[in-house]
């Protein structure tokens, strides 16, 4: 992660998991993970020296071969110029559309509305369904409290697969040919 979204994640009213968003609970350490990471051996892609996972990242920083090894993945990788990522919609952070604080999750701008702005009747814009490709960001909601309520109660990423760039059609083939495999 890059240190401004973690430190979104991280923010004191409501830690979260950079991964799942679950909430965090502060001063607990994962002891379990932090022993097998000190008692697991890996072997140095550059160098082949042995050595704990707690030791490769230190080990990395200061191996030229491991250095080369990484530039010569990522000279493999990258055929073309790196996308902008601008060109790419935020579908994971979204502003309140009422006061317009920023970098909620999906359950964080519901709860956030919910405790804030309940009673307000102003007609906004859902900025989670401006972010779909099928979202109208022009589109005013006439009750957004219950739009959320309705609509963003859990997220879709949590259920469903989905690729929004997807075409529809495409989607609706490749299901029928996995049910067809999987009777």
């Amino acid at each position: 992660f890059c240190t401004p979204c973690l430190q979104e994640c991280l923010k004191p009213k409501k830690p979260v998991c950079g991964v799942c968003r679950s909430t965090l609970t502060p001063g607990s350490r994962a002891l379990d993970l932090e022993k097998q990471i000190e008692t697991t051996e890996t072997t140095c892609n550059g160098c082949n020296k042995k050595m704990y996972l707690s030791k490769m990242r230190s080990h990395a920083a200061s191996c030229s071969k491991y250095q080369n090894y990484i530039m010569e993945g990522v000279k493999a990788v990258t055929k073309e110029p790196l996308h902008n990522t601008r060109n790419f919609p935020n579908r994971f952070t979204f502003p309140c559309p009422y006061c317009s604080e920023k970098n909620f999750d999906q359950e964080g701008l519901v709860e956030h509305c919910k405790a804030l702005h309940s009673m307000d009747a102003k007609q906004v814009v859902c900025p989670i369904c401006a972010s779909m490709p099928w979202g109208d960001p022009n589109y005013r909601s006439a009750n957004f409290m219950e739009h959320l309520q309705r609509r963003h109660r859990f997220s879709y990423d949590t259920f469903v697969v989905r690729d929004y760039d997807a075409d529809e059609d495409d989607m609706m083939e490749q299901v029928l040919m996995r049910s067809l495999r999987d009777k």
